[in-house]
């Protein structure tokens, strides 16, 4: 059993089949067959089975899976010890679309530049997305609010913050002022889908005053949920970073949500997997974060309404 082979075996779970692992690893598809017979000969156990189209993991293939994640890992963790503590290799970096839109682009670009050596690979989730691929080995790191239970389970993650977001209500233009759930007029919550710790935090508010959102509209982007909300679907959080890059915000009204809209984010890794490149990326995340702060956007209260007492 090699790491080849254990990569083969990983590739064609992730791609749900040989035809897609094989164009992801760069193969022919008789080449990733024959690898993964091979490991089945060597570990003396089918790991697939074949339902219809599509092929299943048997209890042994579901058995050798995190052993393999952890192989992997520790593969890579070891070539990034022997590069003599320069940042090199591959990154897999997860975060949340507000992050990935309002605060990586310039300081990704600076790190690229910095760091040529590291090929930083990123996509975008929920936070409670973001922590189960953490577990799984399938991300090095991510970028997730404090979740609503608090910081994730420090026997298997390390973290830092590092940047406060303010988290805002989002009404259609003309709203009156929010101090609690029952002054907002519309019933129709406008949120991701769930996993997202902002709207955790949210429906968290709504039911500590005994009122529950009437739907959940779900949508996967912020451009969206700020176009639901100006054609008066209904009402949404969201970082008020983000909000700084919106164009269409005179057809909404911005309100604070006071205390309870103080929510760090975090950069957060497996115990004990850490490299070179994670390091650099931590240090360039709290260097822009001290340098960082940008102009506020005009609140509710601002304009001569109250602010939400939460």
């Amino acid at each position: 059993m090699d790491l080849a082979e254990l990569a083969i075996f990983r590739a064609v779970v992730r791609e749900n089949g040989v035809t897609r692992a094989a164009a992801k690893l760069n193969r022919v598809q008789s080449n990733v067959t024959t690898r993964i017979k091979q490991l089945e000969d060597e570990l003396g156990t089918p790991l697939f089975t074949r339902d219809g189209r599509r092929l299943v993991l048997t209890p042994a293939g579901e058995t050798l899976l995190p052993y393999a994640e952890r192989l992997l890992a520790l593969a890579d963790e070891a070539r990034h010890a022997l590069k003599a503590g320069q940042p090199s290799g591959r990154l897999r970096l997860g975060t949340m679309e507000s992050a990935a839109a309002s605060r990586l682009p310039a300081l990704l670009a600076h790190y690229h530049q910095a760091w040529p050596e590291v090929t930083l690979e990123l996509e975008t989730g929920t936070t409670g997305t973001l922590i189960e691929r953490l577990r799984e080995y399938e991300i090095d790191a991510a970028l997730i609010a404090t979740p609503l239970a608090g910081p994730p389970d420090a026997d298997v993650f390390e973290y830092v913050p590092v940047f406060r977001e303010e988290l805002v209500m989002l009404t259609p233009r003309g709203h009156r002022p929010i101090r609690q759930p029952g002054d907002i007029a519309l019933s129709t919550l406008v949120a991701f889908e769930r996993g997202c710790a902002y709207r955790a935090y949210v429906e968290r508010w709504y039911l500590e005053h005994g009122i529950r959102p009437s739907r959940v509209l779900e949508l996967g982007s912020y451009h969206a949920i700020v176009a639901c909300v100006a054609a008066g679907a209904g009402v949404a959080v969201a970082p008020r970073s983000v909000l700084e890059l919106q164009r269409s915000l005179g057809e909404v009204t911005i309100h604070s949500l006071g205390k309870l809209g103080e929510i760090d984010t975090l950069l957060a890794w497996r115990r004990g997997h850490y490299s070179p490149a994670l390091a650099a990326l931590k240090a360039a995340l709290l260097e822009h974060a001290q340098r960082g702060g940008s102009e506020a956007l005009p609140l509710a209260s601002e304009t001569g309404a109250t602010p939400a007492q939460l």
